[in-house]
């Protein structure tokens, strides 16, 4: 979730709301010093490097790094005289990035004139994320989008007895799932491998990616498909549900102490961000080099 995305705060259907005496603008823009070193990679090249990168979270936005032109290298920068308009920040140039004999349009932006409340904007510039061919904090890549502070997951034991049935056919029951709370979702009730009928499962083709918690595989269960998933290689800092499995509660019948789940509004998540040629070995440094897990 983060701050601006799924149903942050700053979203445009927050779980929560402000409490303040006067309705609140229907956008809400957030910009922030990222206070982290981050690099830019494309064509074999640096193309920016700085320790002074300015956030900013948009309502239905992973939050976007600029860069001051001082960290950017300018010889990867040409102008495409393609102007567009932000909604909020008035008018935006965009650049291709050459380097190494490469070049790609429309690969990065500047905000031409901001406004004034938006200042900290001037003179920087932002790349688009599926054109690079990576992005870095110092020397680990960073996958999915830019490193979101507000977003948490959090972990759980409990002696909940959790069940899960499709039609009179029990799939799974267990006194001891693991419940994972993450911002902006609500809990994803997670079941040991030992408390699960496998032959009732069936992995199918296709894997979704999560930044925070690795690749995702899927089984689809009787008729309902794609109605549980597993990380089988989660990321370190969340492999407590590494092999188990979770299941859908819109997908199939899933109980906890007896009563039924439901999935709740805005949990769908919406594909954003995706890396450029994201293979699964990118996806996954962890199992090459588990001293690099990151979530």
């Amino acid at each position: 979730m983060g701050l601006s995305w799924q149903q942050g705060p700053l979203s445009g259907s927050a779980n929560g709301h402000f409490l303040t005496p006067e309705p609140l603008p229907d956008r809400l823009l957030f910009a922030e010093r990222l206070r982290r070193r981050m690099r830019v990679r494309f064509g074999d090249a640096w193309v920016a490097d700085s320790e002074n990168a300015l956030l900013l979270h948009e309502p239905g936005h992973y939050p976007v790094a600029y860069f001051p032109r001082e960290d950017v290298d300018e010889r990867a920068l040409t102008a495409s005289g393609k102007v567009t308009q932000h909604k909020d920040l008035g008018d935006t140039a965009w650049y291709a990035v050459h380097a190494g004999g490469r070049t790609t349009e429309r690969a990065a932006w500047e905000l031409a004139a901001p406004p004034g409340f938006a200042a900290d904007f001037r003179g920087r510039i932002a790349f688009a994320w599926r054109a690079m061919d990576g992005f870095y904090e110092e020397d680990e890549r960073i996958v999915g989008h830019a490193s979101d502070a507000y977003h948490r997951i959090d972990i759980r034991n409990t002696s909940r007895t959790l069940e899960v049935r499709d039609g009179d056919t029990v799939i799974a029951r267990t006194e001891h799932p693991v419940v994972l709370y993450e911002s902006g979702f609500a809990p994803r009730w997670y079941v040991p491998t030992a408390d699960i009928d496998h032959s009732r499962l069936q992995p199918v083709e296709g894997q979704t990616f999560c930044p925070y918690k690795g690749l995702c595989d899927y089984y689809d269960v009787g008729d309902a498909r794609r109605a549980a998933w597993t990380y089988r290689d989660a990321y370190r800092e969340v492999d407590r549900i590494g092999g188990m499995v979770s299941f859908e509660p819109d997908e199939i019948e899933v109980r906890l102490d007896g009563e039924r789940l439901h999935l709740e509004t805005g949990q769908q998540v919406t594909p954003h961000g995706v890396d450029r040629s994201l293979d699964a070995a990118e996806a996954t440094p962890h199992l090459a080099n588990p001293n690099r897990a990151r979530l």
